[in-house]
């Protein structure tokens, strides 16, 4: 009987360290999946839950990162219109169709019940509305800092995502060939960025949303005293001719946004061709959805290095 009550002992001895190893195992996990984290943006500071199982995105180049570090699946609306082709993967019914980039469905947002909203530029007049709705975070690229701006926006989202080694990764790639690409650029060579929009045509130059170009892969501008500004400074064909730059980078927005496509048309005119960028062949037209709809992403941002580096 002795025996008997011992090994009885041992069995319910065993089994309490058990359930005690689970219960602390379970703890354990409740305490990671309700983790959150205080996340500081330009448009104030939001507590965040540690990787939200389900987010609303309405800036491309956070999607395209998102992509990038395996984290599709936890896209739950985003806004389809517009949406860059290299992303087409994510217009499908797994994910709410929520409005424009600049009119934003707030009643489908709301019926999406993401866990997080991530805006960007377009979006920051309705930051209010979003965040009613669930905690939002801003990552607009700062332009007066590209590359900065860049690295914090990709953390931010290794951080929120656990997917920090990833990013960092990541981000070691994109410097890497940025250096190739910046020792590389012609050092006694002009170059001049330019939006083409309808038969109308705007410059950009340093700290622009362009600016990379000039900012950190080292092309030298054609002139410094083009104002960064949104919609960037309006020129005439006159001014491209006395310019004079070796280097025209065109940015097309109507292909961007789904209209025609007229920027050849439109810029290499008469007095264009008597530049020394018509005349070697170095009018370069960028790929507008990296340019225009989805910068500031992984893939986003090493494609438009690429495009600048084949350029040279």
């Amino acid at each position: 009987m002795k025996k008997l009550a011992a090994s009885l002992g041992v069995i319910l001895l065993a089994i309490g360290l058990v359930a005690c190893g689970e219960s602390g195992d379970k703890k354990e996990r409740v305490k990671a999946d309700s983790k959150e984290i205080t996340v500081k943006h330009e448009l104030g500071k939001t507590t965040v839950k540690q990787n939200p199982e389900k987010v609303t995105v309405f800036d491309f180049g956070t999607l395209d990162t998102l992509e990038k570090l395996g984290l599709s699946s936890k896209v739950a609306a985003l806004p389809k219109q517009n949406l860059p082709k290299y992303l087409k993967a994510f217009d499908t019914d797994k994910a709410v169709d929520a409005g424009g980039l600049k009119e934003p469905d707030f009643e489908a947002i709301n019926n999406a019940g993401s866990d997080l909203n991530i805006i960007s530029g377009r979006q920051s007049d309705s930051y209010d509305k979003f965040s009613e709705i669930a905690p939002t975070i801003y990552l607009g690229l700062d332009t007066s800092n590209y590359l900065d701006s860049f690295h914090a926006n990709v953390k931010t989202i290794g951080k929120i995502f656990n997917k920090e080694k990833e990013a960092e990764a990541e981000l070691d790639k994109i410097d890497s060939q940025i250096k190739e690409v910046k020792d590389a650029a012609p050092k006694d060579k002009t170059g001049l960025i330019i939006l083409a929009n309808d038969g109308k045509i705007s410059a950009y130059g340093s700290g622009s949303r362009f600016g990379l170009i000039h900012d950190v892969l080292g092309v030298k501008p054609v002139d410094m005293s083009i104002k960064a500004s949104t919609h960037g400074q309006s020129i005439s064909m006159e001014y491209i001719s006395e310019k004079n730059p070796d280097y025209i980078y065109v940015i097309d927005r109507g292909a961007a946004v789904g209209g025609e496509s007229s920027a050849k048309k439109t810029v290499e005119n008469d007095l264009v061709k008597t530049t020394n960028a018509y005349k070697t062949g170095k009018i370069i037209y960028l790929n507008p959805e990296y340019w225009y709809l989805s910068g500031g992403g992984l893939e986003s941002v090493s494609e438009m290095v690429k495009e600048i580096g084949d350029s040279f």
